[in-house]
């Protein structure tokens, strides 16, 4: 975890201060992985390890984070504790920018302020989440009858 503050991946000569300990403990808390700070990376499960690298992305402090579907290969638990870690850590003022793909509507965090929809490679609809994410556009994106709906927190679809 450490050496995502210098961008490699195995230690050799780097000089980690007080900064970056705190700050990696403080990632690893964040997603909920703080105990596990002193395992090695192949003994984590695929949830762990997610969120392990979410951890190391953010370590750099990056400006964007690109997140492609990070809950891909998790059960239904840890794709909701991981959406609602990563949608309190996003609401933070100085938390980056952030991209997230996914083909889950219900997958989208909390806070999400755009979206863009594909279709066969295009943009189907893009624009401020409320306007995209409608009953509309998904029943013609997906071709298929579809009530959207939001529970202030949460997107769901579900056919008509």
């Amino acid at each position: 975890m450490l050496t995502a503050a210098y961008a490699v991946l195995g230690r050799w000569n780097e000089a980690y201060d007080l900064w970056d300990e705190s700050r990696a403990v403080a990632l690893l808390t964040t997603f909920g992985v703080r105990d596990l700070a002193d395992r090695e990376y192949g003994t984590l499960s695929e949830g762990e390890r997610k969120r392990v690298q979410i951890s190391r992305a953010l370590m750099a402090d990056p400006e964007l984070l690109l997140l492609d579907e990070p809950a891909a290969g998790l059960d239904l638990g840890g794709r909701e504790d991981l959406l609602k870690r990563f949608s309190i850590f996003a609401s933070d003022p100085a938390a980056p920018a952030s991209i997230l793909v996914t083909h889950h509507i219900e997958e989208i965090p909390t806070g999400t302020t755009h979206a863009l929809i594909l279709k066969d490679g295009q943009v189907a609809v893009s624009g401020p989440i409320g306007d995209v994410i409608t009953s509309e556009h998904m029943s013609a994106v997906f071709e298929l009858a579809m009530d959207v709906s939001f529970d202030g927190s949460r997107f769901f679809a579900r056919a008509r």
